[in-house]
């Protein structure tokens, strides 16, 4: 027996194991899991709208059930194309009627989102959906 033939026999054959590996691109052991940008620009879209509708709502309204209103949260739904606003009365002891202010919502929603048109930079305006908070 040669040196060679000792040294082939006491090695297993690596090509006879098998691992979950097998059949895998050996890029993707190279790339690193990245977080998504998404999430951020999701977030950052939200937090613009929800700017521009604070805006809106206190200065630029006629309306004086839209002005007592404020933002509390935009929130994605499902994603963002459309957003929903929930708002809120201003001042905290205040009371206002749930369906009065969303049918005002709902006839100024219009406007609403031609102004968050323009204080975003994107190819299509989101569309807006609201809730008032109790």
């Amino acid at each position: 027996m040669t040196a060679r033939e000792s040294q082939q026999s006491g090695t297993p054959s690596l090509s006879a194991d098998t691992s979950p590996e097998d059949g895998m691109d050996p890029r993707e052991f190279a790339r690193k899991a990245r977080p998504h940008k998404g999430d951020r620009k999701v977030r950052q879209l939200c937090s613009q709208v929800a700017e521009t509708l604070n805006l809106v709502l206190s200065g630029e309204c006629s309306d004086e059930l839209l002005q007592s209103l404020h933002v509390v949260a935009v929130d994605p739904a499902p994603d963002a194309s459309q957003l929903v606003v929930t708002v809120a009365a201003g001042c905290p002891g205040e009371m206002i009627d749930c369906n009065e202010a969303l049918a005002r919502l709902a006839a100024a929603a219009g406007r609403l989102r031609g102004e968050v048109a323009a204080a975003i930079t994107r190819k299509r305006a989101p569309k807006l959906l609201f809730r008032v908070a109790p």
